[in-house]
């Protein structure tokens, strides 16, 4: 099957409804203190452009992402209420107008102080296989945590692209229906030709433009695989929303579409010419 072969929706659409139901017979979340909040918004420029109507919005997302999901230190780190509402809030962007439902089947964030070292096997396309140690700022487990590194938060500049959180939270959309291939579960009302066309497209160009030494504007890692190229048009998308509306037209309007929201008409830098 094709990396960007369409995805059937109606499994993940009856689990969230069934999820739905569970979430309205929970007790309302506690409310965000109002000093987190603020520092939250400062350490995240597109949520602090929307309007008030859509900032209450995320706020109270964000109280609900808080109560279903739980925060482990790893290595010592020491986690922190403004720690937790700074990667919630980040985490929530990008299921504004989607609901918390897509974070159904897992729970937890482990958050460790810096990278943490990983052990991977894996086949290549000969058939032999490898094992290799990586350094690791964040990982997505399909059924597992979300494994962040606290450092790399807070050393990120949202102007350049980055967004940990983000990119993170799109390979968790990216499972809902199977092993992560840039190819999420799509709305009724979009078309998986036209996803898989645009999609494809960028990514053959992207791979052409790093293969060949040449500086590209978007993070060259997106180049590694379809699911990276994803996660990383992703977190673009949300902080630097102007690099892929003017690089990557038709795979803007797809994100668009998918995330139901338009961050190039909300960030005021992201329209400069």
């Amino acid at each position: 099957m094709s990396a960007w072969a369409a995805a059937e929706p109606a499994k993940v659409r009856a689990v969230a409804g069934l999820r739905s139901i569970v979430q309205r017979l929970r007790p309302k979340p506690r409310p965000i203190p109002d000093a987190h909040w603020r520092a939250a918004l400062r350490a995240t420029p597109y949520a602090r452009a929307q309007p008030l109507q859509e900032r209450q919005r995320l706020r109270a997302l964000t109280a609900q992402f808080l109560r279903a999901k739980t925060f482990e230190p790893a290595a010592g780190i020491a986690i922190t209420e403004a720690m937790r509402v700074c990667i919630a809030l980040r985490a929530c962007v990008p299921i504004l107008h989607l609901g918390l439902d897509y974070y159904s089947g897992w729970s937890a964030i482990v958050l460790y102080p810096g990278d943490f070292r990983v052990r991977d096997t894996y086949m290549d396309e000969a058939g032999v296989e490898h094992h290799e140690i990586q350094d690791l700022c964040g990982q997505s487990m399909a059924r597992g945590p979300m494994v962040l590194s606290w450092e790399t938060i807070r050393a990120e500049n949202p102007a350049r692209g980055q967004d940990l959180v983000v990119h993170e939270c799109a390979h968790k959309l990216d499972a809902l229906n199977g092993a992560p291939d840039g190819f999420p579960p799509l709305h009724p009302d979009m078309q998986p030709r036209e996803w898989g066309r645009a999609f494809r497209a960028a990514y053959d160009r992207l791979r052409s433009e790093v293969d060949a030494g040449r500086g590209t504007r978007l993070d060259p890692y997106a180049a590694a695989d379809p699911a990276e190229f994803f996660a990383v048009l992703s977190e673009t998308f949300f902080t630097a929303p102007q690099l892929v509306y003017r690089d990557f037209p038709a795979v803007y309007d797809q994100l668009r579409l998918f995330y139901r929201q338009d961050p190039y008409g909300v960030i005021p830098t992201a329209r400069r010419p």
